[in-house]
């Protein structure tokens, strides 16, 4: 176990820049939204979210109390007039995009909803953008599924071509290619003086936490297997993913969107936010690591049964990040399974979940100054 350090430039570059920034972000009902909100909420900032309702029973949203403190808009991004009237009304300095239809296994089912979400989306959301001059900073969350995966053994850089085997991980490509377009055509870095916008993508690995039901999902289907009390059903034991905490993500989010309010066009680009190599790790091993830290005699068997496509091996190369940003993972993956654990019994027992989330944190801020 292990918490890496990080210079004092720290988690965030400054401790109040965040203080009375408006900041608008769509998705906020979500897993990663919800963990973002309560973030920024806690670094002072004004939250406007804007989302469908939670599409899970249990959610964070609702366990965590998330819409308590923020203004909460209930809407959909592929409604890109209701977008735009709610982004016009918040009036604000900094926007984030992570709604999205974010299963890979669901996208196979209802491709059209995935491309309409993913895609149509983000075009309703930096029309949005264009209709919104109080904006300085937006980022756009995209994935690390974006990238034309050759199954190769070193990790993708933000130069990499963009790709998509299954119409998720398709949709994300295209969304970055749609920014992309967006960024050359509307909020070029020579004509920052004109628009003053700068506009950034992020690209994460997967992405672990506490607070996380969603079907198809490795964690979520390990924690509600142990808590029914039977084996954990395992697919694809040996593919390997860039596993991170959520908190890890979006420390990169706050750090690019920082760097954009602040340093104008020269970071609007695309940039990955992953762990180290080491925290790429096969399924097997993430089953194995969390039965063993649950006990109680959690086990797991494998599922034959052929599914569709996914991805056997992927990295990402967050070498720019670090370097031109200051950011760098905190937690590696034994701690942030640890953190998951914490969290699920802390909710299994019925305590505040919204303190246990901010404590979460605030801990690993703390992490980031060791």
């Amino acid at each position: 176990m292990a918490v890496r350090s990080r210079s004092l430039e720290g988690v965030v570059m400054s401790a109040d820049f965040w203080l009375g920034k408006k900041v608008f972000l769509t998705g906020h009902t979500g897993f990663k939204g919800a963990w973002f909100s309560l973030w920024l909420k806690s670094l002072g900032a004004e939250v406007t979210g804007f989302a469908l309702p939670p599409n899970t029973t249990p959610s964070l949203f609702e366990i965590a109390s998330v819409g308590d403190g923020i203004t909460s808009i209930m809407g959909d991004v592929r409604d890109g007039n209701a977008l735009t009237i709610a982004m016009k009304a918040a009036q604000p300095d900094i926007v984030f995009h992570l709604a999205a239809q974010a299963l890979v296994r669901y996208s196979y089912a209802n491709p059209v909803e995935t491309y309409a979400t993913n895609v149509m989306g983000t075009v309703n959301f930096l029309e949005a953008v264009r209709a919104v001059p109080s904006i300085r900073a937006a980022v756009i969350i995209t994935s690390d599924k974006c990238y034309e995966n050759k199954e190769w053994l070193w990790g993708y850089r933000e130069s990499e071509p963009m790709g998509g085997f299954d119409p998720y991980s398709s949709s994300k490509g295209c969304a970055e290619l749609v920014t992309a377009a967006y960024r050359s055509s509307y909020f070029n870095g020579s004509d920052y003086d004109q628009h003053r916008l700068a506009l950034g993508s992020a690209r994460a690995g997967n992405v672990i936490g506490g607070g996380d039901w969603a079907e198809d999902r490795l964690i979520p289907d390990i924690l509600r297997a142990i808590e029914a009390d039977v084996p954990v059903v395992m697919r694809n034991p040996t593919s390997i993913r860039p596993w991170q905490h959520v908190l890890e993500p979006l420390s990169g989010y706050l750090h690019l969107a920082e760097r954009l309010f602040t340093g104008g066009g020269c970071y609007s680009e695309g940039w990955n936010f992953g762990p180290q190599d080491s925290d790429a790790r096969a399924v097997q091993w993430i089953v194995d690591r969390i039965c063993n830290i649950w006990g109680d005699g959690a086990t797991w068997v494998v599922n034959k049964s052929v599914g569709p496509h996914e991805a056997n091996y992927l990295k990402l190369d967050c070498s720019k990040a670090k370097s031109s940003l200051n950011w760098e993972s905190v937690w590696d993956l034994e701690v942030a399974l640890e953190k998951i654990v914490q969290w699920h019994r802390a909710y299994i027992q019925g305590q505040d979940m919204r303190a246990i989330t901010i404590e979460q944190i605030k801990g690993y801020q703390l992490a980031s100054f060791c």
